[in-house]
Order: structure tokens, then C-alpha cells, then sequence
């Protein structure tokens, strides 16, 4: 059951140890939520969704928006009114949208050493979330990075730090709470050796960033963006407040379904950090399976590793 621990961090290991089996198979189920594009909410897919008995979604509006130009495919009016549709049917089929995955990319990017450059991408971000805060998300997530030029990363971690003051108070505003993720980084440079991976690569980088964010700036955890994910799960402690789930090696972007069988995730080490660090936000795939029963059923599978034989 521990195997996990003789890679652990020091700091953890007297918590680890000192936590039960007994407190291990007391602990509380989750929610279960996926994460899915808000251009394929409707009620129906709602109803879908609340009756195969799932709780809460993650959702965005990338389909919806430019990523080189920073526009959006439809008139402001357009775009309140879908999401104005989308927040009554969420009400009316019991489904929570629990959380907004803030848009991405290489134009998208709150790190740009480039003042100009940085201040548009916040400004998009603004009008983002003006749009979204018609869903009533608990959560806005956002990547710290895009990919980075080379030996720019204490530069890009200054602006990071800048943005993500400006848009907490953004996110604070519409009455949720801001989540950085941790993106995936095996090695600082990418395979052809002329960019480095996005900040938030590693453990130690991660708990070196965090500690500059204000302290209501909390995080999301990908669990396959990072080789046993249960270290930076129970290094960022009660920071984590929502999970991206899927299986991964820790080497690409696998997001693998968990009952697949492919990754290499320990979930026996992933539950039990969970608990340690009182993790009570939903158990949120960001992975596909062939139908939306499965989400639970896999849930209450990986569970079942918990269970004393």
C-alpha cells in the first residue's frame, strides 16, 4: 500500500505514516464531474448528464473564440444569450458548473515577458470572464504558461506572478476562486531543444511559484501532466482545490481513461493523498469514455483499491 512513500517528500512523510488505514477507508466519496465544451451543452445533454449520474462539469468557451486574434466567433449579444441558455438549463437539470477552463495557447499565454503583448492577453481574459460569469462557476482555471523561449523562465515567472494578481482580483469580482495548473515538463526542453516547457513543470518549481501567488490563489492538479502525481498532490497540500483526471506516464499528453488500463497512475497513492490533504472538491475527468455511466462506474472501480481485503 505504501510503496509510494520511499519517493516522498520528507516534509510529508510523518503525515503519511501516521495516517490509518482505518482513516483511509472512512473517507468520503467525491462528486463526479467531466469536463466538457460549452458548444455542446444544450438541455438534452444536460439531462443526459444529470440522469447517468454525474454532478458537476468543467466547461469552456475555446470553440467559441480566435486564439491568434483574441476575438470571439459570435457578437457579444450571441455570446450572453448562449450562456444565459446554458446557466437555466444547468438549473433546471440539477447539474453544478462547477468550474471554467480559462482559454490557451501560444497567442493566450499570461506570461509574456512583452508588456503589451501580456496586458491583451488580460484584457481578453476580462472579457472572458465576463461571459462566463453568467455560469455561476465556483473556479476559473487558467495555464501558467505556454511553451517558453530559452532562458527567459525567471523573467516568465515574474510576469506569471503580475498576471495572476490582476486576475485573481478579476475572479474574486464574479465571486469565485482562481486555480493554476500544473502543466506537463519531463524535461525542461521540448525534443528538438530550441523551447522550454510551460512553468509549473515540477514539484519543486510548483512550490516555488505558489509561494509568490496570493495566498487565495489556489491549485489545479492534472494528474497526467506529472509522473506520480500524488507528490505534487501532497506537496501543495489543502492549495488544491481541482483536479483534472487521467491516467499518463508523466511523459506526454496521454489523459488516458483511468479504467483503461494504459497509464501507469497509481490510484491506490492518488486516494490516499487525497485524504491526507482533505481534498473535497469533485473527482473531475479530463478524459473520454464511450459512455457517460462510465465516469461513475470507473470512480466507484478505482475506489474499490481502498477496499481492506
Amino acid at each position: 500500500m505504501y510503496k509510494f512513500l520511499k519517493n516522498a517528500y520528507p516534509f510529508v512523510l510523518g503525515s503519511l505514516f501516521a495516517f490509518s488505514s482505518t482513516q483511509l477507508h472512512a473517507q468520503k466519496k467525491h462528486q463526479i464531474g467531466f469536463s466538457i465544451g460549452l458548444n455542446a451543452l444544450n438541455k438534452q445533454k444536460l439531462q443526459q448528464i444529470s440522469d447517468a449520474g454525474i454532478d458537476c462539469i468543467e466547461t469552456g468557451i475555446t470553440a467559441y473564440i480566435n486564439k491568434d486574434s483574441l476575438t470571439f466567433t459570435l457578437p457579444d449579444d450571441q455570446m450572453m444569450k448562449k450562456m444565459r441558455a446554458v446557466r437555466q438549463a444547468a438549473n433546471e437539470t440539477g447539474v453544478e458548473i462547477w468550474s471554467i477552463h480559462m482559454p490557451y495557447g501560444k497567442e493566450i499565454d499570461i506570461s509574456f515577458v512583452e508588456e503589451e503583448r501580456r496586458e491583451k492577453v488580460i484584457a481578453f481574459h476580462r472579457q472572458v470572464l465576463k461571459y462566463v460569469s453568467v455560469l455561476r462557476p465556483k473556479v476559473i482555471l487558467f495555464h501558467p504558461s505556454y511553451y517558453l523561449g530559452l532562458n527567459e523562465r525567471e523573467l516568465r515567472i515574474q510576469q506569471l506572478v503580475k498576471s495572476v494578481k490582476e486576475l485573481n482580483a478579476m475572479v474574486k469580482e464574479i465571486k469565485a476562486i482562481m486555480v493554476v495548473e500544473n502543466m506537463l515538463g519531463p524535461a525542461l526542453l521540448v525534443s528538438k531543444g530550441n523551447q522550454e516547457r510551460p512553468l509549473l513543470r515540477t514539484v519543486e518549481e510548483s512550490m516555488a511559484i505558489f509561494k509568490m501567488f496570493p495566498a487565495d490563489v489556489f491549485a489545479a492538479v492534472d494528474l497526467n501532466h506529472i509522473a506520480k502525481p500524488e507528490q505534487l498532490l501532497l506537496a501543495l497540500g489543502d492549495k488544491v482545490k481541482a483536479l483534472h483526471v487521467a491516467d499518463g506516464d508523466g511523459k506526454a499528453e496521454r489523459h488516458y481513461f483511468p479504467c483503461d488500463g494504459k497509464g501507469q497512475n497509481d490510484w491506490q497513492a492518488i486516494f490516499m493523498a487525497l485524504e491526507i490533504i482533505k481534498y473535497k472538491g469533485p473527482f473531475l475527468y479530463e478524459s473520454t469514455t464511450k459512455n457517460l455511466e462510465g465516469y461513475r462506474k470507473c470512480y466507484e472501480q478505482l475506489k474499490k483499491i481502498e477496499e481492506p481485503r
